[in-house]
């Protein structure tokens, strides 16, 4: 009697593991299909350019305030920390500026601050684009011959591809700001040697090695969310699901190609 119980344990976790294989797969073939569907050249070009433009203004410059806050604390932040952490004589004292510009380069203004726009970014569209499905408003446009998928998606992931790199710059201007900020109002550095630092042997690929990165991570947000929301099914509780199963995996998906780009672009 025991040894069946152990067996049928066994038999669910294996049939569990199984059924999730099986999700992954269904997964990446609609994700891939749809993909298909929106990487073609609108059917109305000015219905294109009149939805780019929108999702512009909604993903770009609606994005504006909440990187800049982010990252002029951010760049203040790593400014105190790697002054506390490098305090050694042999150390020059230009290391503070070099360490906080190199940071802000390397990873925070490229793949941290993607992860926090998923949230905001990917979770609207995956909330705006799973509405209009259970609102039945995509299969209206799909009995009126549109396609719905390159109407809908594709200027969502151009426009904010088209973004990225101004949000990327912006992003990492205004943390090497908070961190002037912070030789500006306290006596942690002094301006001199955290602008020496910034200035010191200034490596022109990691802004394009960052730039590369955003795009790539832009894509996966806007290509992700808009899977979750166009295939949601229900009601407004699945909506609900779908935005946090598109954050969730485009967090997880920018991570894992963060490690590879890493490897292979630097």
């Amino acid at each position: 009697m025991h040894m069946c119980k152990i067996c049928c344990t066994f038999a669910d976790f294996f049939i569990k593991i199984y059924k999730n294989h099986m999700n992954i797969i269904q997964h990446i073939g609609e994700y891939t299909l749809l993909m298909g569907k929106v990487l073609r050249l609108p059917d109305r070009q000015r219905m294109f350019w009149r939805q780019y433009s929108r999702e512009l203004e909604k993903q770009g410059l609606q994005s504006l305030p909440i990187v800049l806050i982010i990252s002029v604390f951010i760049g203040a932040i790593l400014t105190i920390q790697a002054k506390t952490n490098t305090e050694n004589p042999l150390l020059p004292t230009y290391t503070v500026g070099l360490l906080t510009r190199d940071t802000l380069l390397l990873e925070f203004s490229s793949t941290i601050l993607c992860l926090i726009l998923a949230g905001k970014v990917g979770s609207n569209i995956a909330s705006e684009i799973g509405t209009m499905r259970i609102t039945e408003q995509i299969d209206a446009m799909e009995i009126m011959g549109v396609n719905s998928a390159n109407y809908l998606i594709l200027p969502k992931i151009i426009a904010f591809m088209s973004m990225m790199p101004f949000l990327f710059i912006i992003s990492t201007a205004a943390g090497l700001l908070g961190g002037w900020g912070v030789g500006f109002f306290t006596d942690i550095i002094t301006i001199h040697d955290y602008l020496l630092g910034v200035q010191y042997s200034f490596n022109p690929y990691f802004v394009w090695y960052a730039i590369i990165k955003a795009l790539v991570f832009a894509f996966v947000i806007t290509s992700m969310a808009s899977y979750y929301g166009y295939y949601a099914r229900g009601g407004a509780l699945d909506v609900g699901r779908a935005s946090t199963n598109a954050v969730v995996n485009s967090n997880i998906m920018i991570l894992f190609l963060d490690l590879i780009l890493s490897k292979l672009l630097l």
